[in-house]
């Protein structure tokens, strides 16, 4: 469950940051990117606690563990701003003619 939540969380976070060159806290994605990856991370985080969750083998987590996943989440995300800081400035934006 908690591999679940934290693969699906840093993956709508990384699609915010991969989107552009600039810093993702400088950049606003569109308002359907937006709201659809802050529904599908609030649903992340909901799922292992509703009814039917253990028929997909989900149980709810403990607090701790959710705050865990969420730090991860965090770290993941500023180790992606971080390279994507390094990896841009050392390659040149390609024309369209090329």
């Amino acid at each position: 469950t908690a591999w679940f939540t934290e693969s699906l969380l840093t993956e709508l976070a990384v699609a915010l940051v991969v989107r552009t060159r600039r810093p993702f806290w400088r950049s606003r994605p569109g308002r359907v990117l937006l709201i659809s990856t802050i529904a599908l991370a609030l649903f992340a985080l909901v799922l292992p606690v509703l009814p039917y969750a253990g028929l997909f083998g989900f149980v709810p987590l403990p607090l701790p563990l959710t705050g865990a996943v969420v730090g991860i989440t965090l770290a993941y995300l500023g180790a992606t701003e971080v390279l994507k800081w390094w990896f841009y400035p050392r390659r040149p934006l390609l024309s369209a003619a090329q």
